[in-house]
């Protein structure tokens, strides 16, 4: 009752007034009605009256004593007080809370309306639904169109374009793309011949339509001085002064391509120069990692001595029979053209290997698995075999002991590792001529040339075995092979498939990240798997390059390779994951020096981006709120040493973990240099964190209680890995149950063991005039020092990267290296482009390009994807036996 008398309003505080014994009634006056004495001090005379006083007051106050009271008391009380006047309370008015209330009836009405206005609709989006949905499914909605990238405004460069007859020395060229600012336009470059007969032309076009004939003669009198112009001789590749391969001198044994040795490896054919404005990379450098940059090759030059040119009855492809042929002859020389339909390439890279074993490595050996008991095993007995054979097999042995011999007695002359090159396709694979002649270059220019340094495998896909059981034995396994592989390159193929990878790997969890039709254990996302056990498989390797079908370089292959391995054991540790991360662009950065201080700096101090440009703001998310000391403001943490996940669970075998020798302020970049590579990539290394793209979260086995584990993916899959690393992902897979999308597993196995990683930064060429500074913006885009977060190129801005020759999806790779294999592209190219000139276009275009200058010539450059490139074959006719003639018919 207490709290509900504080809820009260508070009585107003009276004063008190003397209280009056009342008198009785007088003769003369009528008696009046006895008032309280509580009623005469509490109540209000305002507020209430006499009457209400009276009814309610009469018994309670009324007593036995009041008889007593005399008149005289009476008369003296009435004198003293005054009358009482009596205010009438005055009426109140009745508050009115609506203006205006409606007859029931019309709410009736309304109330009605409005329901009924729902359910129709109602109805009406139910049908707009099934319309829509009937629309969509018959493919007849309009969509509205896509607003195209800024990139698409640029201008096509035309100068890729240009031919052998217009190569001029390096020094001399004036490159179409990119230009400095002070640089004229484009036409400055030409000859001065070529520009005197534009402006004659532009001459005749002035003239009177009567003086057509005149004008169609002076044309075809000025296209010769074109047309005639020589073909510069081309050389040796194996001349050029800083060719990276080895020689005789070197102690290396000369290979052949047959048993006999009578074949040798071919050589390349290159010209001195480049075609006349030739644009320079954009990315990447030729001088960085001495790869030659004043040479060109050209289709004959490159494949020639691999059957491009020549028939098939001579041992060709039956390709190049037709375009421009002008100088092809001089590819082959003195020599004759190779025969290759009896090349075995497995039976060749053994012959190289036996002549140069003393240079290497004593191979591991390579005890059988245990496959259960065998009585003979260990006894030394003597096999079963057939009475015709015996011989044979005597041989056999007798040069497997003078090998076994020779490799002892030479175990301790060399000590160079040796390196396995892996393509990997499937068994369904459809074999072009360009594919085999891609192939023979790869195997020759890497196998051969080397010595027996380089061994190239082929990793096939079985794409069906429940249909093909090549586990099943032995001649279901080569059968397969002999079914899919062209003979020349049966021995190198080794077969592998998804159920053998699910029972090497069992137990690993699947995310599905992509679909149920793209299992973990499949060829998408559980491709370095095959790569892991091939290498756990193979102990006489100690570095493995992962290689795909559709890559195409245009210089030599050994060159490429050795140099980037070279490069790559001299970088430095020290600032090597930042400098991994970001797209080098000499044009933009200046020289490496200085783009690896801008990236030092960069991770230190940090840069405003998207990801941190509130951090500092008042108010900010928690996400986006930082202190000025925080990593977001003041830079980032610089990887150095072992980047583990941070829970202690997922550690595997980090015992023998490179550990940095000093500390990162201490050292003065020397860890590192002279190491070889564990994971050398041809695509920077990224932070996927943060990131658009939709395998950034592909990684499975870990303890994600904290997040996920620190991670790195290259786009691309083509890198060169080492022992120690894919048998720490095998290990890591079989045992840990952890695995990653191929693109980001061995980066990220790399990140958390601290082995070295390099991005080797080679030249990449790009297809349109992109403003320099702001391709490096976009490339470069992403946050402060690993290129992840919300701004990354890589994921929903990946369409930046379809104009380059190197990247996964880019379209102009293909298109460059099928014009310059002589085909048209989009109606442009060919073989008139390449012997006529027209000289009715105006040369500013792509497609208004004059042409005459002859088939095309490119510096090396690497080509990626180049898929599906189909050449006109020249197959010899069958003979067609005519049955004999019945005279009696």
């Amino acid at each position: 009752m207490g709290f509900l008398n504080l809820l009260r309003p508070r009585e107003a505080k009276r004063p008190q007034l003397p209280m009056y014994k009342e008198l009785g009634p007088s003769k003369s006056r009528t008696p009046r009605t006895p008032r309280s004495p509580t009623k005469e001090r509490y109540s209000d005379s305002e507020d209430t009256t006499d009457e209400s006083d009276g009814d309610s007051t009469d018994d309670s106050t009324s007593s036995s004593g009041s008889s007593r009271r005399t008149s005289s008391s009476v008369s003296s009380a009435g004198a003293l007080m005054l009358p009482k006047k009596r205010h009438t309370p005055p009426a109140r008015r009745p508050v009115r809370r609506y203006l205006y209330r409606l007859p029931n009836k019309v709410i009736r009405w309304l109330c009605l309306g409005m329901i009924s206005t729902i359910i129709i609709f109602i109805f009406v989006l139910v049908r707009a639904s099934q319309v829509e949905n009937r629309r969509i499914a018959e493919g007849k909605v309009e969509k509205k169109p896509v607003i195209p990238p800024p990139w698409e405004d640029f201008e096509f460069i035309t100068r890729y374009y240009g031919g052998v007859r217009s190569v001029i020395p390096l020094v001399n060229n004036v490159p179409q793309y990119p230009k400095l600012e002070d640089d004229g336009p484009y036409n400055t470059t030409q000859s001065q011949q070529q520009q005197h007969q534009q402006q004659q032309h532009q001459q005749q076009q002035q003239e009177p339509e009567n003086r057509e004939a005149e004008q169609q003669t002076e044309q075809r009198a000025e296209q010769p001085a074109i047309e005639t112009k020589p073909v510069p001789p081309t050389k040796a590749f194996a001349e050029y002064s800083t060719a990276g391969i080895p020689k005789t001198a070197d102690g290396i044994q000369e290979c052949f391509l047959d048993i006999q040795k009578s074949i040798k490896a071919p050589s390349l054919r290159y010209l001195e120069g480049r075609p006349s404005g030739f644009p320079n990379h954009i990315l990447g450098s030729y001088e960085l990692l001495s790869l030659p940059e004043d040479i060109c090759f050209d289709r004959f030059g490159r494949y020639g001595p691999y059957g491009y040119g020549y028939s098939i009855r001579t041992g060709g492809l039956g390709l190049g029979e037709h375009g421009d042929r002008e100088g092809a002859e001089a590819v082959w020389g003195s020599s004759n053209q190779i025969d290759f339909r009896n090349v075995d390439w497995a039976a060749a890279q053994r012959q190289c290997y036996k002549a140069n074993a003393q240079r290497y490595r004593p191979l591991a050996v390579r005890e059988g698995p245990p496959r259960g008991f065998y009585i003979g095993d260990g006894l030394g007995l003597s096999k079963q075999v057939k009475r015709d054979a015996v011989e044979q097999t005597q041989e056999q042995n007798a040069e497997v002991t003078g090998e076994n011999t020779q490799a002892t007695e030479t175990k301790a002359q060399g000590d160079i590792a040796r390196t396995a090159v892996v393509l990997r396709c499937w068994d369904e694979y459809v074999w072009r001529e360009e594919d085999i002649v891609n192939l023979r270059a790869l195997i020759s220019e890497l196998s051969l040339v080397s010595g027996g340094r380089y061994d190239v495998h082929l990793l096939v896909q079985v794409r069906n075995d429940g249909r093909n059981p090549v586990w099943a034995d032995d001649d279901t396994y080569r059968s397969r092979i002999n079914e899919t592989i062209p003979a020349e390159f049966r021995g190198i193929a080794t077969l592998w498939s998804e159920s053998q990878m699910l029972a090497v790997y069992q137990g690993v969890r699947d995310l599905w990240t992509r679909g149920p039709d793209l299992p973990v254990h499949g060829s998408y996302r559980g491709l370095q798997m095959a790569m892991q056990h091939f290498a756990s498989q193979h102990p006489e390797y100690e570095h493995f390059w992962q290689w795909e079908m559709d890559i195409r370089y245009t210089g030599h292959y050994h060159d490429l390779l050795s140099k980037l391995e070279t490069w790559a054991a001299a970088q430095p540790r020290k600032g090597l994951w930042e400098r991994n991360a970001r797209f080098y662009m000499p044009h933009v950065h200046g020289s490496w020096d200085d783009f690896k201080q801008m990236a030092r700096v960069q991770t230190e101090h940090g840069t405003v981006g998207a990801d941190n440009v509130w951090a500092t703001v008042p108010g900010a998310r928690p996400g986006d709120r930082a202190s000025p000391s925080s990593p977001s403001r003041a830079g980032e943490q610089s990887i150095w040493g072992p980047l583990r996940p941070s829970s202690e669970e997922d550690w595997f075998e980090h015992a023998s973990d490179p550990v940095p020798p000093t500390s990162y302020e201490r050292d003065k970049y020397i860890w590192g240099v002279g190491e070889e590579a564990d994971l050398l990539t041809l695509s920077p290394i990224f932070d996927p964190d943060g990131t658009s793209w939709k395998l950034a979260d592909d990684i499975t086995g870990y303890n994600e209680t904290e997040g996920k584990p620190p991670r790195r993916a290259q786009i691309i899959t083509a890198s060169r890995m080492s022992r120690r690393l894919l048998l720490a992902m095998h290990r890591e897979t079989a045992f840990k149950k952890h695995h990653a999308f191929p693109e980001m597993w061995p980066a990220t196995v790399a990140l958390h063991h601290g082995f070295k990683a390099v991005f080797a930064p080679h030249p990449v060429f790009v297809d349109r005039a992109w403003p320099p500074e702001y391709m490096a913006r976009v490339l470069n885009g992403g946050g402060m020092g690993l290129r992840g977060g919300r701004t990354s190129v890589y994921g929903d801005r990946e369409h930046n990267m379809r104009g380059l020759t190197w990247f996964y999806n880019a379209g102009f790779s293909g298109n460059l290296y099928r014009r310059w294999m002589g085909l048209r592209v989009n109606n442009d190219g060919g073989e008139e482009f390449e012997t006529t000139v027209d000289m009715s276009v105006d040369d500013a275009t792509v497609g208004t390009m004059r042409g005459g200058e002859g088939r095309m010539c490119l510096p090396p450059m690497l080509l990626h994807p180049v898929k599906e490139v189909d050449l006109p074959v020249e197959r010899p006719q069958e003979e067609v036996v005519q049955p004999a003639s019945d005279p009696a018919a």
